[in-house]
């Protein structure tokens, strides 16, 4: 199935209910239907209302609810700024809507991305890096009452009232931020509070003058890219009442799989020096005579103690900004959405969560695209989920599909619907190598007896891409598997288990599963190329949270995943297994001459093939 059409019947059932929900509410208040405006359903789906598709009479305005937190030591709870974008009925005809509400700490500006303000990547593993200076104050943008227009067009017309609020300690809210700490769920969740009735909102961000949202009806939905995305997650780990679905779109689910990977220091795609405290530094856009106060207790104290760009390994500090941790009262329906070459923030946060509330019984349906950051879900998908969730529709969602990829040669908008992610027929399939460095080795489906191992020289001035093309070179290991002659389909998550050694006390190690020749066939980039990717430190072979230096010469066994995928790999392509060091992209920049050697005997990867062994045997043949 490669759409989200419903039987004629359900419509026409949906559309009936509609017409029975527009004239029991009119009987109700003792007008006609053809005088109010009110929500209307087809197929499933709230539909635009020309009444509410006016944006001259839409009522603007906004207020500052208060939350259960002081984070910028002034003595008083912090208040956050929020905005509110309804239909006019709401006002002249005492028409109450659920709410579409967005939050973020990028509305009011962002600090710079001048690399000056990122840490220096260029020291050795285990070593104090070199200061980082702080990037200068923002200058915050905006004019009240608006905070953003994100959200508004969509769906307001559609019958919906939209909501944003700035996050702690940026633009007019108060607080600070912490990034991933619990003031970054509270915030969210006073706000769903005050929509149902329960804090406190104010016209003024000091002053006492209430303000009620008597115009919502206690049904919330969130939504939301990346940062924004991540909110959403973080507002439903609180369990807050009123908080019916979320729709979060490339979310940030934990700090620590952002910046660290299996104990190593690992930036985000793009954003080469980057760590939780330059980001903090990015979104501080608050009130700047309380910057001091967060710079000393936030950036400058627990981040500065906590973060540890030395080891990588896992805290406390970290297991507190990871959402994981916090999923026992979530009960939100979600539907997440995420690209699978999304290297920024990569598909793995999005999948934990989905398979953690998909176990606790919680509605869930993913979305999974062929593309990087970003991209929501088809228009029809959301409308439907809110509709379901949100107005209380009953149109079977809940009985569609769980998993939607978009295939590699198709439109975002036509996902491919599947009983489940990963693919239900996906097993795993294990490869072993065959030696032949300093050019191509062999991956195949048995062992080939005793092979012994094979040395790289770590040098961080090739990149992956080079090194993954190249005849023969001495800076990384590579082994291919025979050309497909068959299409090859991958659903699931990677494994590795790699058995070396190295020649100095820490060592990056980089892993990447690519598709060979380079740029033929359908592929027409460089990250079409690349299949998945995995990054390690070795000295978190016993423990993510103690790692060990590494004795030089003695052999370490460590078994990691790489990220969720879900990719058709074409006939006419080998499929790529690349062990090298420092990834110029991604890692540290140690000085080139690391000796990294890998015991062939005792590394495999795994793979989740649909159909298993036999369709992996199939491909393999010769026609």
């Amino acid at each position: 199935m490669r759409n989200l059409r419903k039987p004629f019947l359900r419509a026409t059932c949906l559309f009936l209910m509609s017409i029975t929900f527009v004239s029991l509410f009119a009987q109700n208040t003792g007008q006609t239907a053809a005088t109010r405006a009110v929500p209307v359903f087809k197929d499933g789906e709230a539909q635009i209302v020309p009444a509410f598709n006016d944006p001259d009479t839409w009522i603007v305005h906004d207020l500052w609810v208060e939350t259960e937190f002081d984070t910028d030591g002034d003595g008083r709870p912090d208040r956050v700024h929020v905005d509110v974008t309804r239909p006019r009925q709401t006002d002249t005809e005492g028409l109450k809507l659920p709410v579409v509400y967005e939050s973020s700490p990028y509305f009011a500006g962002t600090g710079t991305t001048d690399k000056e303000y990122f840490w220096d990547v260029r020291h050795e593993l285990g070593a104090f890096p070199p200061k980082r200076n702080p990037m200068p104050p923002i200058e915050r943008r905006g004019e009240r009452p608006v905070i953003s227009k994100s959200q508004v067009r969509t769906w307001v017309p559609r019958g919906y009232i939209v909501v944003h609020s700035s996050s702690p300690g940026t633009g007019l809210s108060d607080g600070s931020p912490t990034v991933g700490g619990d003031n970054e769920s509270l915030a969210p969740k006073a706000v769903i509070d005050w929509l149902c009735g329960r804090a406190n909102g104010y016209t003024t961000r000091d002053g006492f003058e209430k303000v009620e949202a008597y115009w919502s009806t206690g049904k919330v939905g969130m939504t939301g890219t990346s940062y924004n995305g991540t909110i959403p997650v973080a507002a439903a780990t609180t369990g807050v009442d009123g908080l019916e679905a979320i729709i979060p779109i490339a979310p940030n689910t934990s700090y620590y799989h952002y910046y660290r990977s299996n104990g190593l220091v690992r930036h985000p795609g793009g954003y080469l020096g980057e760590d939780i405290d330059v980001l903090y530094d990015f979104i501080h856009s608050g009130d700047e005579s309380k910057r001091a106060y967060a710079d000393s207790l936030i950036r400058d104290g627990e981040m500065a103690r906590n973060q540890d760009r030395i080891t990588g390994d896992y805290n406390d500090f970290w297991a507190g900004r990871d959402y994981l941790n916090d999923m026992k009262p979530f009960k939100a329906a979600l539907l997440m959405s995420h690209g699978f070459n999304d290297w920024n923030v990569m598909p793995e946060h999005s999948y934990r969560i989905y398979k953690k509330a998909k176990e606790m019984g919680v509605p869930t349906q993913i979305y999974y695209h062929q593309a990087g950051h970003g991209g929501p879900p088809p228009m029809r998908m959301m409308n439907r989920w809110f509709t379901r969730y949100l107005h209380g529709v009953e149109n079977g969602v809940e009985n569609d599909a769980r998993a939607w990829i978009v295939r590699e040669d198709a439109d975002r908008e036509d996902p491919t619907a599947y009983e489940e992610y990963p693919n239900p027929a996906a097993e795993p399939v294990t490869f072993f190598l065959t030696g032949n460095a300093p050019r191509q080795g062999g991956l195949i489906l048995e062992k080939a007896g005793k092979q012994g191992t094979e040395t790289l020289v770590d040098n961080v001035s090739f990149g992956g891409e080079a090194l993954a093309q190249a005849e023969w070179t001495n800076h990384r290991l590579i082994y291919v598997s025979p050309v497909l002659t068959k299409d090859l389909h991958i659903s699931g998550i990677p494994a590795i288990t790699v058995k070396a050694a190295s020649s100095k006390p820490a060592v990056n190690l980089s892993v990447w599963l690519v598709s060979l020749p380079w740029n033929s066939g359908r592929r027409v980039t460089i990250t079409d190329n690349i299949i998945n990717r995995g990054w390690a430190d070795l000295q978190n072979w016993r423990s993510l949270s103690e790692s060990q230096p590494l004795k030089p010469g003695r052999f370490y066994t460590m078994t990691f995943n790489l990220m969720p995928d879900d990719q058709v790999i074409p006939a006419g392509q080998q499929i790529g297994l690349m062990i090298f060091s420092s990834d110029r992209d991604f890692t540290l920049w140690p000085e080139p001459g690391t000796e990294l050697t890998v015991d062939l005997d005792g590394t495999s990867i795994t793979l989740p093939i649909v159909n298993g062994k036999a369709a992996v045997i199939s491909s393999f043949q010769e026609k």
